[in-house]
């Protein structure tokens, strides 16, 4: 009996599957036509770009850091628009106190991928603030080191061979899907004093952060944080005889936006 119904059981299903196709309509050319069209005579590249122009601009850094009586508004912007290969970049930073001239360095850069997640730069920079506007050629490298380590360290050479180096890493801990904590740094040294700018020789400026971010939106998020800021050597000299300050900590507050 067993083998019995399992023949019937066979049979029925086979003739139900032979109802369903009777059911189904045969396929026509014009619904082949469509579904396979023949592009033997196309140009594909017409319709695919495997290398785009692509762009980008964020506000790594802008925010507000109050010190009883003498807050500064403080900057960090980047932008890129290229291709893979070749791409022009913008990096400007800056600061402006209560009542004061703002300070701004502002970079034009152009890059290529020198190796796996490293780029090689050049181009110029330009200097801007209370004192003479001073202008740079430069060149260096950005990537990720290893640990995930953002790192920018870009050589600069300027009138009369004044040389000098910015060195910048960052770090970011993903704390939570929308939580991050970031730590900043940021040292310069120049070759030689340029007294009227209040710069001197040497290791001329430390800078240290940690940032706590909450990305309310994936593009925009705000922050809260402390700075540590301090001038060094003759710098420092220069400073403490124009009667300011040579070390500072400050809390921050800001937004971090992207495009």
């Amino acid at each position: 009996m067993g083998d019995r119904g399992s023949a019937v059981c066979i049979a029925l299903l086979a003739l139900a599957g032979a109802a369903r196709a009777a059911d189904v309509p045969p396929v026509t050319d014009a619904e082949r036509a469509a579904a396979f069209p023949d592009v033997s005579g196309t140009d594909m590249h017409a319709h695919m770009d495997d290398d785009p122009l692509v762009w980008s601009l964020a506000a790594e850094e802008l925010e507000w850091q109050p010190g009883g009586g003498d807050d500064v508004l403080r900057w960090d912007v980047t932008g890129w628009v290229g291709r893979d290969a070749n791409r022009l970049w913008l990096r400007d930073e800056g600061e402006k106190a209560q009542g004061e001239a703002g300070e701004n360095s502002l970079e034009l850069l152009w890059g290529r991928p020198a190796a796996a997640w490293w780029d090689v730069l050049a181009g110029a920079r330009l200097d801007t603030g209370p004192g003479p506007s001073r202008a740079y050629a430069a060149l260096g490298i950005q990537g990720t080191a290893p640990q995930w380590v953002h790192v920018e360290a870009t050589a600069y050479v300027g009138d009369r061979a004044r040389a000098g180096l910015r060195l910048k890493a960052d770090y970011e801990w993903l704390l939570t899907n929308r939580l991050f904590l970031l730590a900043t740094g940021e040292a310069e040294a120049w070759s030689d004093d340029d007294v009227v700018n209040g710069t001197g020789d040497g290791v001329t400026a430390l800078r240290a952060g940690l940032r706590l971010r909450w990305e309310w939106r994936r593009k925009l998020a705000p922050y809260v944080g402390v700075e540590w800021s301090g001038l060094t050597g003759d710098t420092a000299d220069l400073a403490r005889a124009a009667g300011g300050d040579v070390r500072d900590t400050r809390l921050v507050a800001g937004l971090r936006f992207w495009f």
